[in-house]
Parts: structure tokens; sequence; C-alpha cells
């Protein structure tokens, strides 16, 4: 990591075109501090976790992201709630990731946050997100905690973030990650 830039791997936790964590992430990117990148990785082409398959050789989508995990500075992983947890999509990803050889959250700074249409936010998502993480050793930061609750009224219709206290909140999940990771480095 160098002091002047952060270099950030984003991962939504939703496939959905036009998907509310998606468009939380593109919104922190503009919010982002001075000197912090941040670039979205998708989770669309890793397969559903088969040990069978995994037996055979690791996916080449699973062994990019991975890649791309170990290579960035921290992680921002923003992510639906799905039945109160997290969606199967992310924790797939995980699954797979979690059985690198070298696993890639092992030490690594993340920041979580979540955008849903229920009052709650992806409050419980974020809570489980977190005890999966205790496991791999991801060092998740315990706050600011983003909630976007109703985030179907949060957004304009070209998909941008017209919240301001949202804003100011994703703003310093950002900032406190920068601090987080250069604490851990």
């Amino acid at each position: 990591m160098n002091a002047a830039t952060l270099n950030v791997l984003a991962l939504s936790g939703s496939l959905r075109k036009g998907s509310f964590n998606t468009r939380l992430i593109e919104a922190a990117k503009g919010l982002a501090p001075k000197g912090m990148t941040i670039d979205i990785a998708s989770i669309r082409d890793i397969p559903l976790y088969d040990e069978d398959v995994r037996s055979q050789g690791v996916p080449a989508s699973v062994k990019t992201l991975a890649q791309k995990i170990r290579d960035a500075d921290a992680v921002l992983i923003s992510t639906p709630e799905y039945n109160y947890s997290i969606p199967g999509v992310l924790k797939n990803a995980i699954d797979w990731l979690s059985r690198e050889e070298k696993q890639p959250f092992d030490g690594k700074p993340i920041a979580i946050m979540g955008a849903s249409m229920g009052k709650l936010g992806t409050a419980r998502s974020q809570y489980h997100l977190r005890q999966v993480f205790v496991f791999l050793n991801g060092l998740v930061m315990t706050r600011p905690e983003v909630f976007l609750g109703a985030a179907h009224e949060a957004f304009n219709d070209d998909g941008t973030l017209k919240d301001d206290g949202t804003q100011k909140i994703v703003a310093e999940l950002l900032e406190k990650l920068w601090a987080w990771t250069k604490r851990l480095n």
C-alpha cells in the first residue's frame, strides 16, 4: 500500500442489472477520498460450488477474482439481504474463494455496506457476512454501519444516489476504510 493511494476492490452481492447495491458502489466511487480507487469485480461467472468441479481444477473466474482480491489494498462489499441473510451468489463466491490455497481474504481490510427496500436495510445480512469473515480472518471494520433502507427512493432515475445522508455515511465509511487499512499495514 502506498501512503498516497489506496486500491479498493468492490463486490456487489447482487447480479441484477440496476441493482441498488451496484448503484451504491458506483456512488462510492464518486465519494471516495482523493487517491482512493474503487474497481468493481463481478461474481456473475462464478459457478455453483461443487467439490467435484474443484477437484478437476479451480475455474478461471475464481482464480481471477482471488488474484484481484489479493492485489487490492482493501475490499468493499455491498450486499442485499435475502431471507434475513447473505445472498446465495455472494456466499457461493466466498465459499469458492475460501478454498484457494492462499486464501485471499486472510488479513484483508474489508468494509461492508448494503441497500434494500426494507426498513432495516441489510443489517441481518451484514451481520451474517461478518460472521463468515471471522472464520476467513477477513478484517472487517465495525463502523460506520451503512444500512440503506428504502433504497428504491434513494436513487435518481439515472441510478445516482440522491440521498445526502447516505452520501455522507458512505464517504465516512471510505475515509474510515483508508484509516483502517493504513492502521493494519
